[in-house]
């Protein structure tokens, strides 16, 4: 869909709500009159006036005995924030990165999170968006729209979340439709070309019975690298830019006091130049770039921000799906049923230039043969009330997902020379300055024989049926005392099946195989290396029409324990101890033995046999909290603690090495440390919030032999932080409005968020760690005191800070070893600045 159809559309929707909305708005006597903020568009004015839905109950927030990070939709609006990844700004501990693609987006939580891009690992940090669960973090990104409220669970959250929760959840509540008619509209110019804007209509359909809602947002940006294309066929100049639109509708029917369902629709569409990674450390290997005529960047200066690569990059992402939730009172029991219908289709393909250069070795086609599609269903169905003493809850929970996962590699047209030099800078320690001149190959192995395009055709099909029955309550033994305590059964069952084949028949593998005699003595430390590459699991023969079936199934059981102490109405102490649990899988890439392993000896038929059990067991913590929560200076102030003391046992860890993916289950990593959040309301006009994180997350002294036999290409140290784990996060924001006079004011906004240094490669390599860096964001509003309109000029990393989101491995250019070779980085986003007007009604 083009930009300006894309525009009559949302102008349509606008148009074809407003008249709808028309006769309704005609029939209020007061039709003309501005309208009264909803309470969820103010700012809370003490801080017990925040209320959260952690629990699945609607409480005070200093009434949960969890940490607790929320952030309202007028923090919210004034920091920017539109998806998950600008959240990180706003919560200690929270870090969000993406990859290849912005739907390889990973959240972690004191320095849990999935690692990598592995569709077959589920996500540590749930992504809940009302009350439907998003079954990768990735699926979870995207516009949100209008949003009441987020907030970020922090610690294990099995008990009522489910599965994949071990870390945290990111609870997001998007507004509901209202009774009173309402219009709000958004446009935003930036530089890097960018321009875009939202609009959203709600009001009465019919009566105080039925509302509804209807939101269109459409956002284009130029891209903050310049691409060197070199011979092509990439034509792309600009990447990482911005192009997609989002449409949400919603009904809220509400036929008497007891009875509320609401109905959710959305759709949204992506088609962008994303994402490319650029040189950080140079190696032997560039050289070779070079002799081919290419290059793959300057490490000198990677936040130049400019790029390299011959072969395009893309993601298209389609995200689309329904739900439908239904309360319903029973007011004789003092109870309530709740029902969550939803069913999502969330499609991504694209591929991009492996290298990282505009050498043409080896690249994704940007096409079908690289996607991923999730389909799920998912059905949570709740019975809660109160008896006495005792609020209670029990439930159930079932989903159907379907994982379609295709992934292709390919070899470019100068692969096979790349690698004679390669491999002649192995043996010889320099490579051969004849090779280009005489147009000789690899003397020593008869000739690298891949032809351009040749490579791999993988596809995925996994079924996962999940079902859970959990129960929760709460004792209030007497005013001041209440224990808590729930327990989850999960029973989770996936099935894979697995289709595999080769264009070219991995030829080039059995060639070098027959010629490894020919080595001269003296040079057997390239045999394997040389093996390792020329029969990669992407080349390899072994697999050639290969088919696969596996099956796994977990049963486990989660849950939580809490004691709670009112000490007065102003402080709360509380203990805990959770269980919790991410489940299983299987890894969806090509698995073989490593080259030179016990029994993988160098052209033996063992070395290209594909391993078929590739599945890993769950993940499992358990979690020790004591906190407090104080609500002081007559309500003004909030200021929560706790400590934590978390201890995961088989974490899941899936490194690249530059050549495969390594999924491995580590037995012990622990996270302990201090959480403290406040929110202060010193006066009306003026708020501050933010919070620090201290979290000392890192692999047990035990674990490191089970790493290094898994990944010799590990480097890092016995009981080492791990990676995307800094020790101090803190963030802050301040807003303060400024009354202008009796009709007009400004609102100035200041955020920060401050992280100290962290690896970013999974395996610690020392030359992939960022030092520690703050993010600065402003925003200026001014307008009319009723908010009927705004104008606001603000700007996005205001200081322009360099940081990397994730450094790695090149492609074939990590030699003699990982530590020496060549290293790129996806690098987080520059400064942006510009100016938003909104008008409301």
């Amino acid at each position: 869909m083009s930009a300006s159809n894309r525009l009559c559309a949302g102008a349509s929707a606008f148009v074809i709500i407003a008249a709808a909305f028309a006769g309704q708005v005609q029939a209020q006597t007061q039709a003309n009159a501005p309208v009264a903020p909803q309470s969820g568009n103010e700012a809370p004015t003490t801080v017990d006036q925040i209320v959260v839905t952690a629990t699945k109950r609607t409480e005070s927030l200093q009434n949960v005995p969890i940490v607790v990070t929320t952030v309202g939709r007028r923090l919210l609006q004034d920091t920017g924030v539109k998806d998950i990844k600008d959240l990180s700004l706003l919560t200690p501990g929270l870090l969000v990165t993406s990859t290849t693609s912005e739907s390889s987006t990973t959240a972690r939580i004191r320095g849990i999170g999935t690692v990598g891009d592995n569709p077959g690992l589920e996500s540590s940090v749930g992504v809940v968006i009302d009350g439907v669960y998003r079954s990768r973090n990735g699926v979870g990104f995207g516009d949100l729209g209008d949003v009441s409220q987020i907030e970020v669970l922090k610690g294990p959250q099995s008990t009522l979340f489910g599965k994949s929760t071990s870390a945290g959840v990111i609870n997001i509540i998007t507004a509901a439709p209202s009774f009173k008619f309402g219009a709000s509209a958004e446009f935003t110019a930036s530089n890097y070309g960018g321009y875009g804007g939202s609009v959203e209509v709600t009001g009465p359909l019919v009566g105080d019975v039925l509302a509804g809602s209807l939101y269109f947002a459409d956002r284009q940006r130029g891209g903050y690298f310049n691409v060197n294309d070199g011979p092509g066929p990439n034509t792309a100049t600009k990447d990482t830019n911005r192009d997609y639109y989002t449409v949400r509708g919603q009904l809220l029917y509400e036929p008497n006091d007891n009875v509320k369902a609401r109905f959710i629709a959305d759709y949204s569409h992506r088609n962008e130049n994303c994402c490319i990674a650029v040189m950080t450390r140079s190696g032997p290997s560039t050289a070779l770039i070079e002799a081919l005529g290419g290059t793959d960047g300057n490490a000198s200066d990677p936040y130049a921000r400019n790029a390299y690569a011959n072969r395009p990059d893309g993601q298209v992402v389609d995200d689309g799906g329904v739900s439908l939730q239904v309360d319903y009172k029973l007011p004789s029991l003092n109870a309530s049923i709740t029902s969550i219908t939803a069913f999502r289709d969330w499609k991504t393909k694209g591929g991009f230039d492996a290298d990282f250069s505009t050498a043409d070795i080896d690249y994704l086609p940007n096409d079908n043969s690289n996607s991923t599609q999730f389909r799920t269903f998912s059905q949570e169905l709740r019975f809660a009330g109160t008896s006495g003493k005792l609020d209670y809850m029990v439930g159930g929970f079932y989903s159907h997902e379907n994982l379609a996962n295709n992934t292709s590699i390919r070899v470019g047209s100068q692969f096979d020379t790349y690698l004679s030099l390669l491999f002649s800078s192995l043996v010889e320690g320099t490579p051969d300055p004849n090779f280009l001149k005489t147009g000789l190959t690899f003397p020593y192995v008869g000739g690298v024989n891949y032809n351009s395009g040749d490579g791999s055709i993988d596809q995925y099909r996994q079924n996962d049926d999940t079902y859970a029955i959990f129960t929760n309550e709460t004792l209030h033994i007497t005013d001041k005392l209440e224990i808590t305590g729930g327990v989850r059964f999960t029973d989770d069952s996936k099935s894979l099946n697995q289709y595999s084949t080769n264009v070219g028949g991995g030829a080039g593998c059995a060639a070098g195989n027959e010629a490894f005699a020919l080595l001269p003595p003296g040079v057997a430390h390239a045999l394997a290396a040389i093996d390792n590459t020329l029969c990669l699991p992407f080349l390899s023969p072994g697999y050639n029409n290969f088919t696969n079936h596996q099956s796994e199934s977990e049963n486990e059981f989660s849950g939580t324990a809490k004691i709670v102490y009112r000490f007065n109405p102003q402080i709360l102490g509380y203990a805990s101890y959770s269980r919790g649990y991410k489940a299983g899988g299987f890894n969806l890439d090509r698995v073989q033995c490593t080259i030179g392993e016990p029994g993988c000896a160098p052209g033996s038929a063992a070395a290209i046999t594909p391993i078929r059990d590739t599945g890993f067991p769950g993940e499992f913590v358990d979690a020790y909290e004591v906190g407090e929560k104080a609500t002081l200076f007559d309500r003004k102030l909030l200021l929560n603690v706790a400590l934590f003391d978390q201890i995961y046992t088989g974490f899941q860890l899936n490194t690249f090495t530059g050549l495969v993916f390594v999924v491995e289950s580590i037995p012990e990593v622990t996270s302990r440390g201090v959480d403290a959040d406040f929110v202060w309301l010193p006066m009306k006009n003026l708020s501050f919030q933010g919070g620090l994180t201290v979290a000392d997350t890192r692999f047990s002294k035990n674990s490191y032999a089970s790493i290094i036999a898994n990944d010799p290409q590990f480097l890092g140290t016995p009981g080492e932080r791990i990676s995307f784990a800094p020790l101090y996060s803190a963030s802050f924001a301040a807003t303060y409005t400024l009354d202008l006079s009796d009709k007009y004011m400004s609102r100035l906004n200041v955020g920060v968020k401050y992280s100290s240094k962290y690896n970013t490669g999974s395996d610690l390599d020392p030359g992939k760690e960022q030092s520690a860096y703050a993010l600065v964001n402003a925003r200026v509003a001014f307008g009319p005191r009723d908010e009927h309109w705004a104008v606001e000029v603000w700007a996005e990393n205001l200081f322009n800070q360099n940081y990397q989101q994730v450094a790695f491995d090149s492609g074939f250019q990590n030699v003699p070893t990982n530590a020496t070779g060549v290293l790129d980085a996806f690098l987080g986003a520059p400064r942006t600045y510009g100016v938003t007007f909104r008008a409301k009604y």
